[in-house]
């Protein structure tokens, strides 16, 4: 519910963080502005001042005006109680399926859209789980631990990404999916032990889907090809691939097969040198029992 039921209180701008648009989006501005200015047309359509409007809405005018000027990225729920107000008869509401694709920042866009096509991912960051294994307490954790520090809507824009992002898990046909896990981001409590249990949970839950491979890499080995940096390599229907890493082309997107090559050989060689899958899930399992 959008006021509070005791006191009435209209959320505002310093209470409701929401998303703001990323002005270098310009296709994520069309989209809100075009959003927006509905809402203002239907609102005046029916005689409602904006502080009208707010009040029956559950929010503060500013918030309004922001929102119907495209300067701000409306939420669900303010979309469905707008729809009630004006009586769009699920018009309003049915806007959010063009919202919700842009709400994240462009680049965690761009990135979702090539996991939605993959066929093939292989991935490889030495320093946190990866984002597509990470549960969204996890994710917090980490996030509030940034420096200079997110604000709180960054924070849940980058949460709301990554567990968009996890729709890769759910595709028929699914994707082949293999995550190298570094040992010592299983063990470190980053966040608290009780959300990095549950991140231990959920990595053995992934664990058991057929389409995916998890293995750790023991912090007792001697040899390690992935000390370059983190590695991704994104296969598609068609044979083409795209790949990353900081040791290549400046951690830019690259196609080239040359380039692309050297990435999966150094994930090849990763894989060798870690865990089996078997032996990775009875690690973890250890690591459970442990926290």
């Amino acid at each position: 519910m959008s006021v509070d039921a005791e006191a009435g209180r209209l959320r505002t701008q310093a209470d409701e963080p929401g998303w703001e648009v990323d002005p270098d989006d310009e296709w994520g501005v069309a989209v809100i502005a075009t959003v927006g200015r509905q809402l203002k047309l239907r609102r005046e359509a029916v005689g409602m001042r904006a502080a009208e409007f707010g009040k029956a809405v559950g929010y503060g005018e500013d918030l309004v005006y922001k929102i119907e000027g495209g300067k701000r990225i409306p939420r669900q729920e303010y979309l469905d109680r707008a729809d009630e107000v004006l009586g769009a008869g699920g018009l309003v509401s049915a806007t959010w399926e063009d919202v919700k694709k842009v709400r994240y920042p462009k680049k965690v866009r761009e990135l979702g859209k090539m996991e939605a096509q993959a066929v093939e991912c292989q991935l490889y960051d030495p320093l946190n789980i990866h984002g597509l294994l990470q549960t969204p307490e996890y994710a917090r954790g980490l996030l509030m631990m940034r420096r200079p520090a997110y604000t709180e809507d960054e924070v849940e824009r980058f949460i709301a990404a990554r567990v968009a992002r996890k729709a890769v898990f759910e595709r028929d046909p699914a994707p082949e999916l293999s995550f190298v896990l570094e040992e010592w981001t299983l063990r470190r409590p980053l966040g608290g032990r009780a959300g990095l249990r549950r991140e231990l949970e959920h990595l053995l839950e992934v664990a058991q889907l057929r389409n995916v491979e998890l293995q750790v890499m023991p912090m007792d080995r001697e040899e390690h090809a992935g000390l370059a940096g983190g590695i991704e390599v994104l296969k598609f229907e068609d044979g083409s691939a795209v790949g990353r890493s900081p040791a290549v082309a400046g951690g830019r997107p690259v196609t080239e097969p040359k380039q692309l090559r050297i990435l999966e050989l150094r994930y090849g060689i990763i894989r060798a040198q870690a865990l089996t899958p078997r032996e990775s899930t009875a690690f973890i399992e250890q690591l459970l029992g442990e926290t």
